[in-house]
């Protein structure tokens, strides 16, 4: 089927700004109300400051917004960008887009990291980032075509809502005969009717002769986007070598990628196998380790886990190439072809299904008590399709089967729907009514932060056994780990500045299984520099897949084993070879430290980024109910007698419970403290004057947000 006759609302021909050290010094700026096509320039201080990627998209998004704006204004910005490294083939791991915008789900600034062609592909036709506020009358598609030097906004009626047959319908369009050369953001109906949207990011997979997705799946991103009426924004490129960038030092940058090629090659048969089974390898780790959320996130184990672990996708994945960019040795992105749903629009039919992915597997299978790989292809295959994020649809479907099984909810208010953990059918039922805006699923689809408002207001559940058991912080749900064990752990997802996302800082192995940080000084380290290296990744177009899940073979006699220190140094050669500005391993961290403060500052702004934000679920704590300690009950009662020096003879559970949970509680806040004077914030979590001095970041509009809040 062909697209319909796209009608020109508005056109801008444009003589494309060469990339020149990875970037252009332009970015593109987009108003749907009026409508508006123009090009703005990145000044050196600009530059400088916020890199790249991630920090473009804070300073281009700090510029549209003020501290009153909401997800649905039409002043709230989406904005992507890729990075200097970004675009490089045959370095690992150098395709990534970040987006950001104000969060449905959080109110205040989110930001996420995805893969697919779109990032590069936009900077080669001559942007380093994309801004695009207002709103459109609905159906509307951007054009950007860097190979005629023209940018348009069209109106397309008639385009399919499912995501896989708008970008396929899209590519066909856009192609010029050359498929590969076309990227596609969209979203789906999924994304119109919830709060929990994500962005597919396309790829056109040559060998299989079919669109591929990633998604930049958290905080509701893709929401924003069907709310300003966009169906798609597409990208046109052409050919991509290492010269593309144009870097400072070509044969260094080629020296540094056929290095790191190689070692990926060579050791990832040996490790984790991320190019024949991805990330579904963690699944039996985090099983074995107690990790693995399960019914809820209240226990990490469950004896049927291996039924969705690597063995199982093993044989599911599709054999070939499966790199989301062109080159990457690290080809994690799977998928399961000729799937037939058993639900939905796709009932009978043979589906190609990008994924799963660890979290997708945890967060729509064990947690849900569901250990059948089918139904897991399923939910991905419908969340792809939908537009919807698989972890928030996987915790908050989680929170309510546990709200009914503990009877704090009933069939009344779930319209007739058994949501006993398990029940595989009715999990994807939620699934159809989310997309569609109908049911029970119009609830589940508001979020978890929503839910135990509605749940409490309107069926008179305990409000403090839903504040228990809701996982989400900030308004974001946990991404799928558990984190009872691992204090650090539970700083890196509440003092995550979106949200409890691991892509801040996953320190549960070093902390739980190596005790590598037993005081708090130690974790607050940890909790400052695995969350700068991290950020850095998103400041650069990069993944951070190929840092640590590959690592060197005498990794484990460095000084420092968890911080890679030999590929962080890679990474500092990558970036003096692209940009020619020296950089050392340190050089990356400060780096990273200037846009982490900036966005704390921008919470701040958006009437959040305070201490009483980084708070936490107990369930993320410790055990809630008498059921979860007794399910660990030898560990819990040699805590209580050996760490915290507690007399438990004669002491009934619910006693014990309580005690445990006050102890725990306080060395949270404890962390806190710890953390945020390494970081050089205030007791109340906001970044200092001086801080934001050495940082560079001391912009007249920052200040002011800090003096606002009592920050001089």
């Amino acid at each position: 089927m062909s697209a319909p006759k796209p009608i020109s609302l508005k056109a801008l021909n444009y003589q494309r700004p060469e990339t020149h050290r990875g970037y252009t010094d332009h970015f593109l700026d987009i108003d749907l109300s009026v409508p508006t096509i123009a090009i703005g320039t990145i000044d050196t201080k600009i530059k400088q400051t916020f890199i790249g990627g991630k920090g473009f998209d804070l300073w281009l998004l700090w510029q549209a917004v003020s501290g009153q704006t909401r997800w649905n204004d039409p002043q709230n910005a989406i904005c992507i960008a890729s990075g200097p490294m970004g675009g490089t083939p045959s370095f690992p791991g150098s395709g990534k887009s970040i987006v950001t915008a104000i969060s449905p789900l959080t109110g205040s600034v989110i930001d996420s990291n995805v893969g697919g062609y779109f990032g590069p592909y936009l900077k080669f036709s001559g942007f380093d980032a994309l801004r695009i506020t207002g709103k459109s009358a609905g159906d509307t598609v951007i054009f950007i075509d860097g190979v005629a030097g023209k940018i348009e906004i069209l109106s397309m009626t008639g385009l399919p809502s499912d995501a896989y047959a708008l970008s396929d319908m899209l590519s066909q369009h856009f192609a010029a005969d050359k498929k590969t050369g076309v990227s596609v953001v969209s979203s789906g109906l999924g994304a119109a009717n919830t709060r929990i949207g994500c962005l597919n990011f396309s790829w056109y997979d040559n060998g299989r002769g079919r669109v591929r997705y990633k998604q930049a799946g958290r905080g509701g991103i893709g929401t924003v986007f069907a709310d300003k009426g966009l169906k798609a924004v597409v990208a046109r490129w052409e050919q991509v070598s290492l010269k593309t960038n144009r870097p400072a030092d070509l044969e260094a940058v080629r020296a540094v990628a056929k290095r790191y090629a190689r070692e990926i090659v060579e050791l990832d048969p040996k490790q984790n196998e991320m190019a024949r089974i991805g990330t579904t390898h963690l699944v039996p780790i985090m099983n074995d380790f107690d990790l693995l959320p399960t019914n809820n996130f209240q226990y990490g184990s469950h004896p049927a886990a291996a039924l969705i672990g690597r063995e199982a996708f093993e044989k599911l994945f599709d054999p070939g190439f499966d790199g989301c960019w062109k080159g990457c040795t690290v080809a994690c992105a799977h998928g399961v072809r000729d799937f037939v749903p058993f639900t939905g629009a796709y009932r009978g039919c043979k589906v190609f299904v990008d994924g799963p992915e660890y979290e997708t597997i945890a967060g729509c299978g064990s947690n849900l008590g569901i250990f059948d790989p089918f139904t897991i292809l399923e939910m991905n295959f419908y969340c792809d399709t939908y537009g919807l994020d698989t972890i928030s649809v996987g915790t908050a479907i989680a929170f309510a089967m546990e709200c009914f099984e503990r009877g704090l909810i009933n069939r009344d208010h779930t319209k007739g729907m058994d949501l006993s953990f398990g029940n595989r059918l009715n999990a994807l039922e939620l699934v159809h009514q989310m997309a569609a805006g109908t049911g029970f699923g119009t609830l589940v689809g508001q979020g978890v932060r929503r839910m135990k408002a509605i749940f409490a207001e309107r069926f008179g559940a305990d409000p403090a056994m839903l504040k228990d058991i809701g996982m989400e912080s900030k308004g974001l749900e946990f991404s799928e780990y558990m984190t009872k064990e691992s204090l650090a752990q539970q700083g890196g997802y509440g003092l995550a500045l979106k949200g409890p996302q691991h892509d801040e800082a996953w320190l549960i192995f070093l902390d739980m299984v190596h005790n590598f940080m037993p005081t708090f000084e130690q974790k607050a380290e940890a909790l400052h520099w695995f969350p700068m290296v991290r950020t850095w990744f998103g400041l650069c177009g990069l993944c951070k897949l190929p840092w640590n899940d590959i690592v060197p073979e005498d990794n484990n006699a460095t000084p420092e084993p968890a911080k890679v220190m030999k590929h962080v140094g890679w990474y500092a050669d990558y970036y003096t070879a692209v940009t020619g500005n020296n950089a050392t391993p340190e050089d990356l961290i400060t780096m990273s430290e200037a846009v982490y403060n900036y966005q704390r500052i921008f919470s701040l702004k958006m009437g959040y980024g305070t201490r009483e934000h980084d708070t936490l679920p107990y369930r993320a704590v410790g055990p809630v109910t008498v059921e979860e300690y007794e399910s660990r009950q030898e560990r819990y009662d040699r805590q209580l007698t050996e760490t915290h020096q507690v007399d438990i003879a004669g002491k009934d559970t619910p006693w014990k419970v309580a005690v445990l949970r006050s102890r725990r509680e306080a060395r949270y806040e404890t962390l806190k403290d710890a953390v945020y004077k390494r970081r050089g914030w205030t007791d109340q979590g906001i970044p200092t004057v001086a801080t934001v001095k050495r940082l560079g970041i001391d912009f007249p509009d920052v200040l002011a947000v800090l003096a606002e809040n009592g920050v001089t």
